[in-house]
């Protein structure tokens, strides 16, 4: 590449890149240095210490681990889930294919309270699942478990993130060649050993960024606890929210998100080692 070159795409780069320091680095390194100050009297005082993660650790384990564990479970239900749908999107005759990808980007355009809101009716004692069941006689009384539990925030939030899973992974299957499909096949290679050994490491990529999205928007959503969570929720976005709102302490609110940050930081780093030595092909024997 020549000098002129670099230059020009250093130039043409700037923008992106100051739009991005602008919108996401800046915020990030305010509120990190907020997370080592103190709180007096309601201002932020200038007094560096390390108390906020060490608060954040002692009275918040549980809310981290279980924010956490369900941001894992979510994420891999919708990675599996997104997968499934576009192999079908990829290898299904194209007519089909692209409408069940149409399909997908429509959901994209429903918002995310509409959606919310949509489940806490669905599922709700007058809902269309409990009407249902009352109908066919298979109940007596509305069941009132489906709503205000971890249930109800990890179905509406898989609802939500499937769309976004999907992007990705179909971008990655469409790069995937048929040529190779097709000449294991002629060799007598069955269906799952192509799978296994020629479509899945070719979209590791795309499952990775799905997993990644769906984790990181779950680990730190707020509003999917609140309004289906009901007061027994523990996700770590709802106290968050509150350290920044009626607590007014928002060097401990920041202290928990980069906790958070931290803890998804160290499961991606292990599903991506692992990703790896698992989607690793085979060699021939």
């Amino acid at each position: 590449m020549t000098t002129d070159t670099a230059k020009t795409s250093l130039g043409l780069a700037l923008p992106a890149l100051g739009l991005n320091a602008f919108l996401f680095i800046l915020p990030l390194g305010y509120f990190f240095v907020v997370s080592f100050l103190q709180v007096k009297a309601y201002q932020i005082a200038l007094s560096p210490t390390f108390g906020n993660y060490a608060r954040a650790l002692r009275e918040y384990p549980d809310a981290l681990l279980s924010t956490l564990g369900l941001a894992f479970i979510v994420a891999i239900l919708v990675t599996l889930l997104g997968l499934a749908y576009a192999l079908a999107c990829r290898f299904l005759k194209e007519s089909w294919g692209n409408l069940l990808l149409a399909i997908a980007l429509i959901t994209l355009f429903g918002g995310y309270l509409a959606k919310l809101y949509a489940w806490r009716t669905i599922l709700g004692g007058n809902g269309i699942v409990n009407s249902g069941l009352m109908e066919l006689g298979l109940i007596g009384e509305p069941i009132t478990a489906l709503l205000y539990n971890d249930f109800a925030v990890i179905l509406a939030l898989t609802h939500y993130t499937l769309p976004l899973a999907i992007l990705p992974i179909y971008g990655a299957l469409k790069a995937v060649d048929d040529l190779p499909i097709a000449a294991a096949r002629d060799l007598g290679a069955s269906g799952w050993r192509v799978f296994c050994d020629i479509v899945l490491p070719q979209c590791a990529q795309g499952l990775f960024s799905a997993f990644a999205l769906t984790l990181l928007f779950v680990a730190g959503d707020a509003i999917a606890p609140r309004l289906l969570g009901g007061t027994s929720s523990t996700m770590i976005g709802v106290f968050i929210q509150n350290q920044f709102g009626f607590r007014v302490n928002a060097p401990l609110g920041s202290a928990l998100a980069f906790t958070m940050i931290a803890g998804s930081a160290l499961i991606l780093i292990a599903v991506a080692f692992l990703g790896n030595r698992a989607l690793r092909p085979r060699s021939a024997l």
